[in-house]
């Protein structure tokens, strides 16, 4: 990141912490850009990916930003306890109520506007694009990054967190997924993305998977690129891989095929 402000960022906010700060990100809060608040145990994992490429430009253009709350500040005693065991037994550990609400607390102070409170839970709600895009019309997010057995429930309740999954499957922690779901996001931002059509013909955006894509050169390994992509005929280009998208999409995705509608009340 950079310790220039773009001007495009809008004026500086300034909130109270508590994080000490060497802790903190390294720019100022940038009033009007979306907002990826991350709670979690290793703030040192970000940005990450998200750093590089695409998102990492819109991160130091200041299109976006990002806070980490490392919620070993938030422990008890003088081992900053952040976890303990199980109620009624069990194996792991449970992240305590009374830790993640100090750290929640701070982060919804300096929360604006529109902002989903979110943990990362393989139990939650299927992230989807259409999730992306809701979130991408908002002021931004906060991610709990859950680790070992997970979170004390009361908090879930208390602060009516939606819990969202990556997918079905098992993960040590919702870093990953939360880089993940942040990159999904930012990527349609305006101003992200060089061309913004890219956002709109892609996988997911339609209800379909994407077409197949070919370039330079014409011919490899004996595999031609199709003639219809040669012809310069638009029209016919656009129903060929309009075509392509939905047989992709049938015979990979039954289960986005049997909700797509293509508005003409037939299939």
């Amino acid at each position: 990141m950079t310790d220039k402000i773009p001007k495009s960022a809008g004026r500086i906010a300034v909130r109270p912490t508590l994080q000490p700060r060497e802790l903190m990100t390294e720019t100022p809060a940038l009033a009007g850009s979306w907002t990826a608040q991350i709670l979690t145990l290793f703030p040192q994992a970000f940005p990450g990916v998200l750093g590089e490429s695409l998102t990492g430009k819109a991160l130091q253009d200041g299109l976006w930003q990002l806070q980490t709350y490392n919620l070993r500040q938030y422990g008890i005693g003088k081992h900053r306890n952040v976890d303990d065991t199980p109620a009624g037994g069990g194996a792991g550990m449970v992240l305590r109520a009374d830790v993640l609400e100090a750290a929640i607390t701070e982060a919804r102070q300096g929360a604006r506007g529109v902002m989903p409170l979110v943990y990362l839970s393989p139990r939650g709600r299927r992230f989807d694009q259409a999730m992306a895009r809701d979130w991408a019309r908002t002021d931004g997010v906060t991610l709990l990054c859950g680790r070992f057995e997970g979170v004390d429930e009361r908090v879930l309740q208390h602060f009516g967190i939606q819990e969202v999954s990556l997918g079905d499957f098992v993960m040590t922690g919702g870093e990953i997924a939360a880089q993940a779901m942040i990159d999904a996001t930012v990527r349609l931002l305006p101003g992200v993305l060089g061309n913004a059509d890219s956002a709109v013909e892609e996988s997911h955006s339609s209800g379909l998977l994407e077409h197949p894509q070919y370039t330079k050169p014409a011919e490899w390994q004996g595999h031609a690129i199709p003639e219809v992509l040669l012809s310069g005929n638009h029209a016919k280009i656009a129903a060929w891989r309009r075509a392509m998208s939905e047989k992709i999409t049938q015979e990979r995705r039954p289960d986005m095929w049997a909700g797509y509608d293509d508005g003409s009340g037939s299939k």
